[in-house]
């Protein structure tokens, strides 16, 4: 029986949807998470009747029979989240598009929208990095540096890092350097709010000067952009397709069980 294959199809697709939300609930208070959500397509199609027209007569419609139904991708959506104020100098927020580029361990970049940026001490050197002590990276590709004696650390909106050295005159350090593709759905994510460049998202389009239309907020950090309501409602609503999936499947099987105990 057709049905119960379809309903199976179903029940599995939902058994994803959920699986999503869930990881969407659990993130809502990750700074600079971004939701996803599940995207679908109906399966191939039996064609029992083609249609056919004939100097005017004929049948003007298919008689086609699905079967069920696909998970195809899980798209990110890079809305911007609420900035929130922390009062901690190191904590940054992008308001707009783009990334913070960062260099992982493996010498590679990779790109976040968290800010929550530390400083790491070794010997007489202090640079700026991630939670994770991956080395934030200025616009030259160079590690932004903070010199021995400066103090009170300033970024401006254009990303510009300035501090006060000893001699109390204001002292450049580096500036962020900030990134966008042309197609950020195409990042691969790579788990602690990093994400990696592929070949779908084609590479990173670095943004200085003119072109950086974003600007940074010291002292703010971005929070998740999940909204509860929305991914409770989605929740319910893909419950509800998988009751409803399992009720055909059962429907099917007492239809199946009727036909068996058929009596001439």
């Amino acid at each position: 029986m057709r049905a119960l294959w379809t309903a199976a199809t179903g029940m599995k697709a939902q058994q994803l949807n959920i699986d999503l939300i869930a990881n969407n609930l659990s993130n809502v208070n990750t700074t600079g998470y971004k939701k996803q959500q599940m995207q679908f397509k109906d399966l191939l199609y039996a064609n029992i009747r083609r249609n056919h027209l004939a100097e005017g007569q004929g049948s003007p419609v298919h008689l086609q029979m699905g079967h069920g139904v696909m998970p195809t991708s899980t798209a990110r959506l890079f809305l911007q989240g609420n900035l929130e104020a922390t009062d901690n100098p190191l904590d940054m927020a992008i308001d707009g598009e783009g990334f913070f580029v960062v260099e992982g361990p493996d010498g590679q970049p990779y790109y976040t929208r968290d800010g929550a940026f530390k400083l790491s001490v070794d010997g007489e050197e202090t640079a700026l990095v991630t939670s994770d002590g991956y080395f934030v990276m200025s616009e030259f590709d160079d590690l932004i540096v903070i010199g021995e004696g400066l103090r009170d650390l300033s970024v401006s909106e254009m990303g510009l890092i300035t501090a006060i050295n000893e001699d109390g005159e204001i002292e450049e350090i580096g500036t962020l350097k900030m990134a966008r593709f042309l197609n950020p759905q195409g990042l691969e994510a790579k788990g602690q709010n990093l994400f990696a460049q592929t070949v779908a998202s084609g590479e990173e389009i670095p943004m200085e000067g003119e072109e950086r239309t974003s600007r940074i907020r010291q002292r703010y950090l971005e929070t998740s952009n999940v909204q509860v309501v929305d991914e409770m409602v989605r929740m319910i609503t893909a419950q509800r397709a998988y009751e409803m999936s399992s009720k055909a499947i059962q429907t099917s099987d007492e239809m199946m069980g009727m036909a068996n105990n058929l009596r001439r």
